[in-house]
């Protein structure tokens, strides 16, 4: 197992799992695998952020990785 700090903004932030941002998981996880892991639909993640760049969905995750979850975004 492996530690990574997981932040889900705004309409992702609901399936956050238990009360912090500290999240173990499994060692070679990726992005997408963690994704489905927390139930969360693809089609609802639009940007993917690990340590402040922008990375794919099969990102494998390393022990302390920042990960930022985002969704689509709309406005006018």
């Amino acid at each position: 197992m492996i530690k990574i700090d997981l932040k889900l903004f705004v309409t992702l932030s609901k399936f956050l799992p238990g009360e912090g941002e500290s999240f173990q998981v499994d060692e070679g996880t990726s992005i997408g695998g963690l994704i489905e892991n927390l139930s969360i639909p693809s089609a609802q993640v639009k940007l993917i952020f690990v340590n402040g760049k922008k990375v794919a969905s099969d990102y494998r995750l390393q022990q302390g990785d920042r990960v930022g979850l985002f969704p689509p975004v709309g406005g006018g």
